[in-house]
């Protein structure tokens, strides 16, 4: 049963706007908002004044001074005054947590259109700020002083993986680096992304100068980029008459973990596993049914469990969706086609929107240079702390 036939009412992505991702010296939170929302409107088809209510994705943690920008995307259009705008805030999920909360509205008939941005500015704060904007993330280092930050906690997931399925059978660093080469390569043909260089699986599996080890076994290469930019999209329960057509929200899963990493076991991501059952099923199709994912790899280690999250490995198991080729470009489930959160970047809070922006240009076949052949339906998942909020939503072309 899709969301179609459980709520008797479509949720449709009929429009969209994405910014460059990376270091965007000229650009401000309110620019970069005002731009992706304005292109978001203009690609529906609509005008500002049929906006019902906005939701803007945003974690900032202390990255900058402004902490209520619910109300810049009001700056679009003098029509937009009075609009309802909340900023909802789910740590790196921050953009998929205002999605879904755009997505009830429309299924509660409390709107029929809605506007949800995804943005953050984070390469203005020094190195200090932002590590300690990150770790407010998490239970146990909220905080506290850390040389290694958000990296030294999935160093330290990796740690956990290599001990439990690797010992003595397996490099999980070629892997890693491998899955790196792979978004790097991907990352190319994404005029968004922040890092547009194929470097090769020489160079993202081994330690050097220019590839520093940041928290054993995490190398640069493995860790996202931080980053400035924004994403936005319209949400109709009815097609607007866009210039590129509506896409379908067949399903969507949320699931959140324990806080406290005692609770959690550290390889296992439970609640990652439970909001993609959740999405599969409200959508009513397995994995096989997919033509893509984007997936939330803020660090390589994440994409790897991730395979196994989703369910298309058993536990232990990943590399061999890298090793056979089964996420590549070319792969029965590719993954990450846009560079994913490694190559693209990572302005947290607006990673999760970005991801629906790319798999609906995918699925209407204005993706360009990152175009697959013919995608029907795909899924976005994207997740707060260590595997801690997760949201996962399986889109499908019309």
């Amino acid at each position: 049963m899709s969301l179609q036939e459980q709520f008797g009412k479509d949720v449709l992505i009929t429009g969209w706007g994405h910014s460059r991702f990376g270091k965007l010296s000229e650009d401000t939170l309110e620019s970069l908002i005002v731009q992706v929302a304005t292109d978001a409107i203009n690609t529906a088809g609509i005008e500002p004044g049929q906006i019902d209510e906005i939701f803007v994705g945003q974690f900032n943690s202390g990255m900058m001074p402004l902490a209520f920008p619910s109300s810049l995307a009001l700056q679009v259009s003098p029509e937009l005054a009075n609009v309802p705008s909340t900023r909802v805030e789910n740590a790196c999920a921050s953009g998929s947590a205002a999605f879904q909360q755009g997505t009830k509205s429309l299924l509660a008939g409390t709107a029929k259109t809605v506007l949800v941005v995804g943005a953050e500015k984070m390469t203005h704060a020094g190195a200090d700020v932002v590590g300690a904007g990150l770790l407010g993330a998490d239970y146990d280092m909220a905080g506290k002083s850390s040389t290694t930050g958000f990296t030294g906690l999935f160093a330290e997931v990796a740690k956990h993986y290599q001990k439990r399925y690797c010992a003595g059978a397996g490099n999980l660093s070629d892997v890693l680096g491998t899955i790196a080469a792979k978004n790097h390569r991907n990352g190319v043909d994404n005029p968004y992304a922040q890092l547009r260089k194929d470097l090769g699986e020489e160079f993202c599996r081994t330690v050097s100068d220019k590839n520093p080890m940041v928290a054993d076994p995490l190398r640069r290469t493995d860790c996202s980029p931080v980053s400035d930019g924004a994403a936005a999209v319209v949400l109709s329960s009815s097609p607007t008459g866009g210039a590129a057509g509506p896409v379908r929200l067949a399903g969507f899963g949320q699931a959140n973990d324990f806080f406290p990493a005692e609770r959690r076991d550290p390889t296992a991501f439970e609640a990652t596993r439970m909001s993609w059952q959740r999405a599969l099923a409200m959508a009513g199709v397995g994995l096989d049914d997919l033509d893509f994912a984007e997936v939330h790899d803020c660090f390589t280690i994440a994409e790897l469990l991730m395979y196994e999250a989703m369910g298309l490995t058993e536990p232990g198991e990943g590399s061999r969706a890298i090793e056979e080729g089964w996420v590549f470009k070319d792969g029965k489930l590719p993954v990450n086609v846009s560079g994913g959160l490694k190559a693209k970047g990572h302005p947290v809070g607006a990673t999760g929107v970005s991801q629906h922006v790319l798999a609906a240009m995918q699925l209407t076949g204005t993706a360009g240079e990152m175009q697959l052949a013919g995608p029907r339906r795909a899924a976005v998942q994207n997740m707060g702390g260590v595997g801690i909020a997760n949201y996962v939503s399986i889109l499908e072309a019309i």
